[in-house]
């Protein structure tokens, strides 16, 4: 691992390392995590008071002495509007301290800057490092596989985080961007390929393009490649995603980390594929999305995140806007912390049927028990009555055609169970390339048309970017 040899930097990373060595072994006690979490809260207010523009004004009149886990709901929120508007203003310093620069995707509002320091890169990619070696050795004993990496832009973190678990754990890494104009989706496949790469770390929608891409041109999913493992993130994964991905190329996919370009790696996935916090990075918070009451640390609602490493850019209270199910873990996996399971974002909750629901509650009706599927989308109508009606898009592998009765069954079972509405189920030679830009905009706007309204901002972003997306390029 790269250790930065400065003094600002190498005190606390040496500090910080020592403690994750505890962490990891076991051996933090009650005690020990209340120091720990109080000391850094202290360190945290001060350091953004002092420095950063916007929390001078936003944390005026804090004491930051007097801060600490039993206060910590009594600080204000920061939100992404507050991102959003005061750009530079959230930093700690100038961008010249940083030793990354990174920004938010910009597709669906205004893009941030995320810049990283040392201390924050090395705090936020040590848990993942633990997260690939653990995976590694469950799949390839002492053996490091090659890895290819598919990050979605030149100024994302992608690259650089797994870049840098890749070199940490011993692993040979690759990147190559399919939609890059110089790679492109058959080069991408070639290299995948030639360099017998065996983890590929992606989108959802890559990953399901890739496989599109490969029969485009001619490729044998199953004789061709040497992948073994998908490492998925950017976008939501539902177990029943998952494991129809591996049906698609015979692979196992892990939901690798759950995070953002302005809160780091919030979590981790274990061989088991559970979601574990970051614990020594973040005090975890659970929000009511519509009171905006703290819950918590253990429940189900909005995360909200505050960050411990005093870097460039912390965060006090920042609500992801992401809804989760944060829970102590029964897992027996050498990762720590507690269990996080990422539901979807608050602004893609649906109105359906007999009330409100999650994205993950409408994926998992729309994909649970079906295999070898290449996309999906759902349709919503109204039918005669005024009733909500949908419609499932499914794109399935030739072979698998046949099963589409089977599937018309079960997924009409399950939206009239769960959501009290008829469903339809649609066999489509190809989806609109709208379904791949999820990570890019939001799993709704990729995912679902809405005939009862028109067209909100965010799904007018996905299909202009949609028309300059495809793998045939």
């Amino acid at each position: 691992m790269w250790l930065p040899t400065d003094e600002k930097h190498a005190e606390f990373i040496k500090d910080f390392l020592a403690l994750s060595d505890r962490y990891y072994a076991g051996t933090m006690s009650g005690a020990d995590w209340a120091e720990w979490y109080d000391s850094r809260l202290r360190t945290v207010v001060r350091h953004v008071s002092a420095h950063a523009p916007f929390y001078q004004r936003h944390l005026r009149g804090i004491d930051p002495d007097c801060v600490s886990l039993a206060t910590l709901s009594t600080l204000p929120f920061t939100t992404k509007d507050d991102l959003r508007r005061e750009m530079f203003d959230m930093l700690c310093g100038d961008v010249s301290d940083a030793l990354f620069f990174y920004e938010t995707t910009g597709t669906s509002g205004r893009a941030t800057p995320c810049p990283r320091d040392p201390k924050e890169s090395i705090a936020s990619n040590t848990h993942l490092t633990e997260s690939g070696r653990s995976i590694f050795q469950h799949h390839f004993g002492r053996r490091r596989p090659a890895i290819g990496l598919m990050g979605p832009t030149e100024v994302h973190s992608f690259g650089d985080t797994l870049g840098d678990v890749a070199r940490n754990v011993g692993s040979c890494n690759a990147k190559i961007w399919p939609y890059s104009p110089v790679i492109g989706f058959r080069k991408a496949l070639e290299l995948m390929g030639d360099l017998k790469l065996e983890v590929i770390c992606c989108t959802p929608g890559v990953c399901l393009n890739l496989a599109k891409a490969a029969l485009h041109y001619g490729f044998d999913l199953q004789k061709d490649f040497s992948v073994k493992l998908f490492f998925l993130t950017g976008e939501m994964c539902t177990p029943s995603l998952a494991a129809n991905i591996d049906s698609v190329g015979s692979v196992e996919t892990y939901n690798i980390l759950y995070g953002s370009q302005e809160a780091f790696v919030i979590g981790t996935t274990c061989k088991n594929k559970n979601m574990h916090l970051s614990q020594p990075n973040y005090v975890a918070e659970v929000i009511d999305p519509d009171t905006n009451v703290s819950l918590g640390s253990i429940g189900t609602g909005e995360l909200c995140v505050t960050t411990l490493i005093d870097g460039v850019k912390p965060l006090v209270r920042y609500r992801t806007g992401d809804l989760v199910v944060l829970r102590p873990s029964d897992c027996d996996c050498e990762l720590k912390g507690d269990r996080i399971d990422v539901l979807g974002r608050v602004l893609d909750r649906i109105r359906l049927g007999r009330g409100q629901h999650m994205a993950s509650a409408l994926e998992e009706a729309a994909l649970g028990g079906v295999r070898e599927c290449l996309g999906f989308q759902i349709v919503i109508d109204l039918d005669s009555s005024g009733a909500d009606h949908v419609t499932v898009r499914l794109d399935l592998l030739p072979w698998a055609r046949g099963r589409i009765d089977d599937y018309r069954a079960a997924i009409g079972k399950r939206f009239a169970d769960r959501f009290d509405v008829g469903a339809e189920v649609e066999l489509v030679e190809e989806l609109d390339q709208i379904v791949s830009t999820g990570a890019f905009v939001s799993w709704k706007a990729a995912r679902v048309v809405d005939r009862r309204r028109g067209r909100d901002h965010e799904e007018q972003v996905a299909a202009d970017m949609a028309a300059k997306r495809g793998f045939r390029t």
